[in-house]
């Protein structure tokens, strides 16, 4: 066992140096039973809320997150269901009205719902594919041979659009200068007037 211990902590700790195929297997490895635990623990609830709102309390895989257990020991038993407490008729009442009101409206608003269901499905699809998060340190190991100087096309654009800047200051300057002449002449013309 110490051994195997020994070997799985290397093969963890040498991760980067793995085959590109390897690495893709354990992400899609990962991102799997992250999915399968979310809804594994949507499920759970959502059996809870309904059976609760009846008058029971109902747990499937009710030790699942027990840490003082084994693992075998976790899964048993399989369902649990024990009569609520008394006193929480009102509380199981508000939670119908507001679950089933909340999925009137969802129902209602289809074009809304849609977006949700077509975003958590791109969601996924990014999860999968590994490009919900950008890997910048990747793009640098690969390019780590190549120049980080600015090719002679990239300083002549960046040129080209400094003077252009500089004109449009300048004729910035320009219209700025010639309202405030306009409005002193304006003024003048008005004192004139008047005297």
């Amino acid at each position: 066992m110490t051994t195997a211990l020994v070997i799985g902590f290397l093969c963890c700790t040498c991760f980067p140096i793995w085959p590109n195929f390897l690495k893709v297997f354990v992400w899609y490895m990962s991102v799997s039973l992250l999915i399968f635990i979310f809804f594994l623990i949507t499920f759970r609830a959502l059996v809870f809320l309904f059976v609760w709102i009846i008058g029971y309390e109902c747990w499937v895989l009710p030790n699942l997150f027990d840490e003082s257990l084994g693992f075998c020991e976790s899964f048993v038993p399989v369902i649990s269901m024990e009569a609520t407490k008394e006193g929480q008729l009102p509380y199981r009442i508000g939670v119908f009205v507001a679950f089933f009101s909340f999925c009137y409206w969802a129902v209602t608003q289809p074009s809304e719902f849609d977006g949700f269901v077509k975003g958590q499905g791109d969601f996924i699809k990014d999860l999968y594919a590994g490009t919900l998060l950008s890997d910048m340190s990747q793009k640098d190991k690969e390019n780590i041979d190549k120049p980080k100087m600015p090719s002679l096309e990239d300083l002549l654009k960046k040129l080209d659009s400094e003077d252009e800047e500089e004109e449009k200051e300048l004729s910035e300057e320009e219209a700025a200068e010639a309202l405030l002449n306009s409005l002193v002449e304006d003024e003048e013309d008005i004192e004139d007037d008047e005297e």
